[in-house]
Formats: C-alpha cells, structure tokens, sequence
C-alpha cells in the first residue's frame, strides 16, 4: 500500500490482519506516493512518487516533480528512478504489456507516458485535450492494457471511460467510451477477463466493467466503501483500499479520516 500523506510502502504479510511499514517513506528519494504496480516477472515493484506540497500535503522530504520508482520485489531496495517531463505533471497509475513496456497517466497533464525495456527515460505516448476534464479537475487515473492489446484509461473528476487503440507501437484512435451509467470519481482499473476489468470509484463502489464494442456495461459489485482508491485481486478476491483522500485534501471541510484506514475485501469471483 501507498500514502499520499506519509509516502513509503506498506505491505500485509499473508495471514496477518495489519499492515506492516516495508518501505520507509522518503526511501530512493520517494515522496508522496501514489500507484503500485507489481510485476513478478522482472521481480519490480514500480511505484508513482509526486510532489503534493501544492496541495497542503508535504510528504516525508522536498523532492521536487514527479517520478517513477522501480523497487526490488523482494528487498524492497530502490533500483532505477524515471523523471517525468519538466513542468506540472502527476504521476498516478501504470500498467505493462507483454512485451515489458510500461505506460503511465499523467493526472494534471493529459498525457500517457511510456518507458520501453531498456529505455533511460519516460517519452509522451499520447497527448490529449480529451483527457482534460473541466474546471482542470483531476484528469487522467487509472489504467489497463485488454486483451485487445489496447489501453483502457478513465478520468477522476471527468468520470469517462476511454480506449486507445495501439498499432505497431504507436497511440492511434481514441474512443470515449459510452457508460451504462454515469461515474463517479473512477480511480483504480485493472483487467480481470478477456473484455471485462474492475474499476474502483472514488464515490464509494468496486465495479465490474465490461467492454460491448464501444459501450461499457457498469456492474457495482459492492457499494458503501470509503473512498476506494485502488485494489489487488488475489484468487477470487479484491482486496480493496479505502484512500479517504476528501479528508486529506480538505480536512476543514471534511473533518478527520476513519481510522484505521482498512482494505476491505470484496468476492468478485474469477
């Protein structure tokens, strides 16, 4: 698990109810972080690492800018280190192809990053005005790779839905995709079938989502949570994070967080 608040990494061992610190906060000059990504084949805990000082969130150091950390699985010590562009930027949440090409959004910046295997440095995948919503709100969040080999991304505060096609290793069309009901703060996405991905909202929901041609059928699978942010599916089981991000952001108007923050598990089936 992340923190926006403190940074560093937690984990919960198996069989255990609590959380534990692995990664200290502040380790490999990480900051505030925010998406995990665990990719057992290279033995990579990639991580998204920002500067959120802008927001009343200081974080355990001043690094500045946003970045992604590659950690080791197993150790938890700090590997290699990607700076996004220079300028406003947001690193969030990040998915990998088959052949070891990792892509990542952009939240304040409608943008998709890519670092290819053996690359020294991210490079802009697609740029978008599409991506931006409104009253530059948050934008892009969570994404995933279907089995179509195309990306799926949403946006936080737009509350869209997006396909982008990719064709011999270049962004090609971008559809929106039509929702079988409105979002609300869509945050964490992850594929879980050949058409079909679960989608946490930051409104209180963990979603099954499944692609018709241009259209997504929305499934709530289980409603009342508090603020899901993100979630990892082991077995027939999504364990599922409660960010409470309102209350850090506007703590005035929201008052205090629940404590103790939980992950809540939810059945999802296979």
């Amino acid at each position: 698990m992340s923190s926006f608040a403190a940074g560093g990494v937690q984990r919960v061992n198996a069989g255990s109810t609590k959380a534990e610190p692995w990664i200290p906060p502040g380790a490999f000059d990480s900051r505030s972080t925010f998406g995990l990504y665990a990719d057992a084949k290279t033995s990579t805990l990639w991580v998204c690492s920002n500067d959120v000082s802008g927001f009343g969130v200081p974080g355990p150091n001043s690094i500045a800018g946003s970045h992604l950390k590659a950690f080791d699985l197993a150790s938890g010590e700090g590997k290699s280190s990607y700076a996004f562009p220079a300028g406003p930027s947001l690193c969030n949440d990040m998915t990998i192809a088959a052949d070891g090409t990792l892509y990542v959004t952009d939240t304040v910046v409608p943008r998709i990053l890519r670092l290819a295997p053996g690359a020294k440095a991210l490079e802009i995948f697609i740029e978008d005005k599409q991506f931006q919503p409104p009253n530059n709100g948050a934008g892009l969040d969570g994404i995933a790779l279907g089995e179509d080999g195309h990306l799926y991304v949403n946006t936080f505060h737009g509350g869209e839905l997006f396909r982008i096609e990719i064709a011999d290793g270049k962004a090609g069309a971008v559809t929106k995709l039509k929702t079988s009901r409105p979002l609300s703060l869509p945050d964490g996405l992850r594929r879980i079938g050949a058409a079909t991905f679960l989608m946490a909202e930051g409104s209180g929901t963990l979603d099954r989502v499944t692609i018709e041609g241009d259209t997504a059928r929305i499934e709530t699978i289980k409603d009342g949570l508090k603020e899901p942010t993100a979630f990892a599916k082991i077995g027939d089981t999504a364990w599922v994070a409660e960010g409470q991000l309102s209350h850090l952001l506007a703590p005035k108007e929201k008052g205090p967080p629940s404590l103790p923050f939980e992950i809540v598990p939810v059945h999802v089936g296979n």
